[in-house]
């Protein structure tokens, strides 16, 4: 039976290196992005190495809630009617905003970097599951160290720094990550977190130079945190992926779940503040309101 795999955000860097690794692995992989032409450009890529499978693309703006939704209805429906397996999710979607935005209403960094990939799994969990035994890994930063660990709303008080934001939306999603490994343990669908380090991508071209994206205290080392920065993205794409193609496909996980692969290949512990049960229930309440599954939630 084909086993296929979902990577969001795929038709280039980090995602699109994840899609050939795994369509090396004999995964039939669909890769998931905005623009047609580039996602051609992928699917050519993909298929230039002659896999076992053809690529596929999917049009699909993950910064909108209701493209999500769409695009669940979509791969449910093909699995549906093909009988294929959804083996691997790859929620790789990341963005990082200089500037204060919103996307219906709510800050942009939360949408892209959590509420877009906590919709997306909870809608395919169905397909998942009955492809079990499969995988969900959601890319995670280092980011979530300069995070702030309050989830009462979904910005904090005080003003806008965009790798603050970034990193506490990566926080919430390493949090969920957590505790949909305990929620999903037993039905075969193993849930991981894979940090891919730095590497050049178009995310990080020219956002890391602002000091406006960090908080007055670090913009009086700004030389030092700039050149952190530009030492941290630096390294090929095709590198920072590895940890996101371990975790979808390395056998001795077989049977794990929870784990986090550091940019090194191998397991690493959490993040401490992701595994605090309380931070977890808020970014659950945060979610279902901002991001509900069904109608009930969101009244």
């Amino acid at each position: 039976m084909t086993k296929t795999a979902v990577v969001t955000a795929g038709t280039g860097g980090i995602g699109l290196e994840t899609a050939l690794g795994l369509a090396a692995a004999g995964f039939a992989v669909t890769v998931v992005g905005r623009d047609s032409e580039r996602g051609a450009r992928a699917v050519e890529r993909i298929n230039a190495t002659d896999p076992a499978h053809p690529g596929r693309f999917l049009p699909a703006d993950l910064a909108s809630l209701d493209q999500v939704r769409a695009l669940a209805d979509r791969i449910a429906a093909h699995h549906a009617a093909s009988g294929e397996s959804l083996a691997v999710l790859v929620n790789n979607v990341g963005a990082m905003f200089p500037e204060r935005r919103t996307l219906d209403g709510v800050e942009a960094s939360f949408v892209v970097n959590h509420l877009s990939p906590y919709l997306l799994t909870e809608l395919l969990l169905p397909t998942l599951t009955a492809g079990a035994p499969s995988r969900v890994v959601n890319v995670t930063s280092g980011a979530v160290g300069v995070a702030r660990r309050t989830f009462d709303a979904v910005e904090p008080p005080g003003g806008y720094y965009g790798f603050h934001w970034y990193g506490r939306a990566k926080l919430a999603n390493l949090a969920y990550t957590l505790d949909l490994a305990t929620r999903l343990n037993g039905t075969g669908v193993s849930v991981f977190a894979a940090d891919p380090g730095g590497a050049a991508t178009v995310m990080t071209d020219g956002t890391l130079t602002d000091p406006k994206i960090v908080s007055p205290a670090l913009r009086l080392l700004w030389p030092l945190v700039r050149r952190k920065f530009e030492r941290s993205t630096s390294g090929p794409a095709s590198v920072a992926a590895k940890p996101s193609i371990i975790a979808a496909t390395d056998s001795a996980l077989t049977d794990r779940t929870g784990v986090v692969i550091g940019p090194q290949m191998r397991p690493i512990a959490p993040f401490r503040a992701a595994t605090d049960h309380r931070l977890a229930e808020a970014v659950r309440r945060l979610s279902q309101a901002h991001a509900p599954t069904t109608a009930k939630e969101g009244t």
